[in-house]
């Protein structure tokens, strides 16, 4: 216990000297992140490269502690945890301070975080088990290398308030040496308290208003090494389901991970690129300061920790319930959030509109199959009357040469009405109509559109099957879906 204390307060003190110290260096060079006026809430340049200090305070602990002797030789089973973590460590950290200078690619930076992680599978961080269940090495590297790339970009993520990521990886550090200590886990305890000592000392400069930011060299280091933590927490949980503890600890970032994938993914934008919807801006789009968001944040990083050490403390029988209300509490505080997407989504599954998008597109696929077998102009026709009743349409008609098809299915003269014209080759048009109340179909008329301006624009000996096409056309013949 003693040289836990030892540890901690020599990395604390190391953080409080040598933030400022790099702080000014970093200010003089010009290494600073300047405001955009959009994403960026700061409104002078700061410096942005505090996991510099961070590191060398984590490491520097180590170091001074081992050389003057107070408990902790170096290559004794308790220190080894730190020292074979120290190559993808060091990968990982410079990974941070080439984003930082020149701005990866996501590729790069994904494929130096996955050669880190395997160097960290190496050195014993492994997710052996999955309820219960012993994992192959194959799987479990697969499992583990997943999971720390989640937690080092979840960091990196959320890192968009003064404080909120160094604050946050506080609490998830806590709540791992306190685990640490109750499953008697020498090596992890050792492992983690320097690392809250760096961060208490460098929130003294970076909580707002922060004068120096954790940059992507802090953040990716600083969820990297969390996650290792997390796995090797995970091996020695006394519940069923190890990961769930450490998982709730790292709640908060992790959730604004998949909550941004899913997001981008509804709204059909880059996954990689960034947005004003991450947590911390929705509550300061609420009307909320930053330091309240970050004090906010905080809070509930607590209840997840607090619901973490009760799940790896618990007995099986009570693990399902802590999940349980951890769950509802979660599900409560993301509807609070107010995403649009997830709230349509949602409405979309319950009402059914999601089943009726889905028949609609499978409807409008067969429909582009039938017209590309179709061998004459009669065969065509007999495909757009099918898919003029089925689509809702009430009247058809189409030009074609001298001839004229039309189908009436409904006397409009008293309805309120819309006609949809879609020019093809020459003179030829087709005319779509349709009454304006009528619901009872879900169809993408934009991908209707160009369906059939490609097979009607084309002899049929050589009209061949297109995957259909969701996105919106752009210009005259865009058109919304009928809903």
């Amino acid at each position: 216990m003693q040289v836990l204390l030892i540890l901690g307060v020599t990395s604390f003190l190391f953080a409080l000297v040598l933030t400022p110290i790099c702080r000014d260096f970093f200010r003089r060079v010009g290494m600073v992140d300047h405001p955009d006026q959009a994403r960026k809430l700061h409104t002078s340049p700061v410096p942005n490269m505090g996991g510099v200090p961070l590191v060398l305070a984590y490491f520097a602990s180590f170091g001074l502690v081992s050389l003057l002797g107070w408990g902790l030789p170096i290559g004794t089973p308790e220190h080894s945890l730190a020292l074979r973590l120290v190559p993808a460590l060091a990968i990982i950290f410079f990974t941070g301070l080439l984003d930082d200078r020149v701005r990866l690619q996501p590729v790069q930076k994904l494929v130096l975080q996955i050669v880190a992680a395997e160097f960290a599978f190496w050195a014993g961080v492994r997710i052996t088990g999955v309820a219960d269940h012993s994992l192959p090495v194959w799987l479990s590297y697969i499992i583990t290398t997943v999971w720390l790339i989640i937690c080092t970009n979840a960091f990196n993520l959320i890192d968009g308030v003064d404080g909120l990521a160094a604050g946050v990886g506080l609490f998830a550090t806590a709540t791992t040496l306190i685990a640490a200590l109750l499953q008697h886990n020498t090596a992890l305890a050792l492992a983690t308290v320097p690392l809250a000592g760096a961060l208490v000392g460098f929130l003294r400069y970076n909580f707002n208003p922060a004068t120096i930011f954790l940059g992507d060299s802090g953040s990716l280091f600083l969820g990297f090494i969390l996650g290792c933590f997390g796995a090797v927490w995970s091996q020695k949980s006394a519940t069923i389901l190890g990961m769930t503890a450490p998982l709730m600890a790292l709640s908060i970032p992790i959730l604004d991970v998949f909550m941004s994938i899913a997001r981008r993914f509804l709204r059909r934008q880059p996954i990689f690129r960034g947005d004003r919807g991450h947590i911390h801006h929705r509550l300061l789009d609420r009307g909320l300061t930053p330091r309240r968001v970050v004090l906010l944040l905080y809070g509930l990083c607590g209840v997840g920790a607090v619901f973490s050490l009760f799940q790896s403390m618990a007995v099986n029988r009570y693990s399902a319930a802590v999940i349980l209300v951890f769950c509802a509490i979660t599900w409560i505080g993301i509807q609070n959030l107010g995403y649009a997407e997830f709230d349509q989504a949602r409405r979309m599954i319950l009402s059914g509109g999601f089943r009726r998008a889905l028949n609609a597109q499978l409807a409008l696929r067969a429909f582009d199959e039938s017209l590309a077998e179709a061998k004459s102009s009669e065969e065509r026709w007999a495909i757009l009357q099918e898919a003029c009743r089925q689509f809702g349409f009430v009247n058809i008609s189409w030009h074609v040469g001298e001839r004229e098809y039309y189908e009436a299915l409904w006397d409009v003269t008293e309805a309120v009405s819309w006609s949809l014209r879609v020019p093809l080759a020459g003179t030829d048009f087709i005319n779509f109509t349709r009454v304006a109340n009528m619901d009872d179909s879900s169809i993408n008329v934009g991908a209707l559109v160009e369906i059939v301006r490609k097979a009607l624009t084309t002899p049929p000996e050589q009209r061949q099957i297109a995957p259909v096409s969701v996105a919106q056309p752009q210009g005259a013949e865009a058109a919304q879906s009928i809903v």
